[in-house]
């Protein structure tokens, strides 16, 4: 699958991708911003697999399974603006803020902001359709609930 959802994200315009494929490049995409401050933690892996837990209805086992995959995909995958562009085709408008908030869930549990992460942040929330004070609303709840509710 990982092979799949790379040869869709590097097509000229990706397609729109199914939802299995659809929570890989956003997992990826969680990862992505978790190593955008040159740290990944164990504490950021833990607040992606409960994003992914609360986003998709996920298990543990298969949260830390996606998002270890993810991993992988993340490594190898093209840039943020392809990632984005595929997962506004996937996911509805008013689903976006949710994904939004699992970034900021994901950047913030280390304690801080990192100017690496604010900027793919910044980049996602525009890519998706969503402005600056959309991104300001779902910061503010990722800081106070740890994620998507």
């Amino acid at each position: 699958m990982l092979d799949q959802l790379l040869r869709r994200l590097l097509a000229p315009a990706p397609a729109p991708l199914p939802r299995p494929e659809g929570q890989l490049a956003l997992a990826a995409l969680l990862v992505r911003v978790a190593r955008a401050d040159g740290s990944y933690t164990d504490v950021e892996a833990g607040h992606i697999d409960r994003v992914l837990i609360r986003l998709h209805g996920l298990s543990p086992f298969e949260a830390s399974d996606l998002r270890a995959r993810a991993e992988v995909l993340e490594r190898e995958a093209p840039d943020t603006v392809r990632f984005t562009r595929a997962l506004k085709d996937s996911v509805a408008m008013e689903d976006r803020a949710a994904l939004l908030e699992g970034l900021w869930a994901v950047a913030l549990a280390d304690g801080g902001r990192d100017e690496g992460e604010d900027q793919v942040i910044r980049l996602t929330a525009s890519l998706l359709g969503l402005t600056d004070r959309d991104s300001a609303e779902a910061r503010h709840r990722a800081a106070q609930t740890g994620g998507p509710s």
